[in-house]
């Protein structure tokens, strides 16, 4: 699929069931939200559920009254935010916690539901929450501290589906009085760890029982031991404009600051980096000569309901278009060409069903047909980006590094962040002898994207 903070509002999200709100607890006041069991994804995440269960517990310890929900479609999660402001009066603490797929749209951070149907970015802003709008809401409502809690840095399986994102999160624009932090650095993206808890989850839980600390040097504490656990590769980001004490144990003291905590030396800056960008779909992990069965696709309940559309009407060109692109990501090379033929057969001007179809035959190594898709794919639509940067992965593959380094540096000219042509520049400049250069832009790469070696791979590019 390459598929990325004011005052006191302690956003918070999770997936778990939804309990109603309880009695008023000193009007501190918590959502948690754990969100696993994502349709589009290949399978549900294993931390988000029990880093929500977790973070609700200790917040009810701390005299939060706490509302969790897990798996939350978007109606849920609208309702569930509804009631939050519901609850909210002048002075209270509001705090969200989010554990599931955020993605980065416009320059705002989206929190996506389990049931987001998102194939273009407009998708995004109608599926999604903006944490910028409920922290503003939440402040409308008059709450005096806010706090966010978003680990949704993790790279998400709709990031292929287009390319107008940036991966990670985007910094939040929020009201005085906020305190704000991702799991991760902004525009970067953390895999999961494969354990009950996310690093970021441990690190916060293990500081937020410390008795005597201020939020914000919770957090900080925080960001230090995820930073130092990771030695480096995830580094949180935290942003605060709060004007009064707040400790997350009731009764706390601001106490004389110890000496600053120093994080270990990070790697060479980042954060200019290009990031992955996300018009093709995510390579299953399949060697390109071993294609599931099309039965083993059958009770995928997005082909399921893509296939039925098109029962109804089969020259539903959007319908094709996007069963192809599902195929594609779970590695159904040959279903998702046919499928990509047959929009192109529909509406021979479709430049993405080309861009589309050149990258899947790259794939699988039908170059030659693969180039005259991507050619046909910039004849129609001069300097589009997505078509440079599969043509230079053709040429890549072919191992005409000239010509692709000459089209990755046209797609990056466009679209400086863009981390598959980045990593790919990278490879073709070492490949032609300029290896220094081109770990640079490896190691640039491999920054903002840490499964970017293993993306190429699946391509069959090492």
């Amino acid at each position: 699929m390459s598929i990325r903070l004011p005052l006191l509002a302690l956003l918070v999200f999770s997936l778990t069931p939804i309990f109603p709100l309880a009695a008023i607890a000193a009007d501190r006041f918590a959502l948690v939200i754990g969100n696993a069991k994502y349709p589009d994804a290949d399978a549900p995440l294993k931390e988000p559920i029990n880093d929500a269960r977790s973070i609700a517990d200790e917040l009810k310890r701390d005299g939060f009254t706490v509302e969790i929900g897990e798996n939350l479609t978007g109606d849920g999660m609208r309702k569930a935010f509804e009631r939050l402001y519901g609850h909210i009066k002048p002075g209270s603490v509001a705090l969200i916690f989010f554990s599931g797929y955020g993605i980065q749209s416009n320059r705002q951070s989206f929190m996506i539901p389990v049931d987001a149907q998102i194939w273009t970015e407009a998708d995004v802003r109608r599926d999604g929450f903006s944490l910028e709008t409920v922290l503003g809401e939440v402040n409308n409502r008059g709450a005096g501290v806010k706090i966010a809690l978003i680990d949704a840095s993790r790279r998400n399986p709709y990031e292929r589906r287009f390319r107008s994102f940036s991966a990670g999160l985007a910094p939040v624009i929020a009201p005085n009085g906020t305190l704000a932090m991702y799991s991760a650095a902004l525009s970067s993206v953390m895999s999961d760890n494969g354990t009950d808890h996310s690093l970021f989850v441990q690190e916060l839980l293990k500081e937020i029982r410390v008795a005597d600390l201020m939020a914000e040097e919770t957090l900080n504490r925080t960001r230090v031991g995820v930073t130092r656990a990771s030695r480096s590769e995830q580094v949180p980001w935290i942003s605060s404009s709060l004007a009064e004490d707040f400790s997350f144990i009731p009764g706390a003291r601001p106490a004389v600051p110890p000496p600053p905590q120093t994080p270990p030396p990070s790697p060479p800056p980042k954060a200019e980096a290009p990031v992955q960008s996300a018009e093709k779909p995510v390579v299953a992990d399949l060697p390109s000569n071993d294609q599931p069965p099309s039965s083993s696709l059958a009770d995928d309940p997005t082909i399921k309901s893509l296939t039925a559309k098109l029962v109804e009407n089969p020259d539903d060109a959007g319908s094709l278009y996007r069963r192809g692109q599902v195929y594609a990501s779970k590695g159904a090379y040959d279903l998702a060409i046919k499928d990509f033929g047959d929009t192109i057969r529909i509406n021979p001007k479709d430049v993405e069903a080309y861009n589309n179809r050149c990258w899947t035959r790259t794939v699988i190594g039908e170059l030659q047909s693969a180039l005259r898709d991507c050619n046909e794919a910039l004849r129609l639509r001069p300097n589009f980006v997505d078509a440079l940067d599969s043509r230079g992965l053709v040429n890549l593959k072919s191992g005409l590094n000239k010509n692709a380094i000459a089209d990755f540096d046209a797609a990056l000219r466009i679209d400086p962040r863009l981390t598959s042509s980045l990593y790919g520049r990278g490879l073709a400049r070492q490949r032609s002898g300029a290896i220094s250069d081109g770990e640079v832009d490896i190691n640039n790469a491999k920054a903002m994207d840490p499964n970017i070696v293993k993306e190429f791979a699946n391509y069959g590019i090492r």
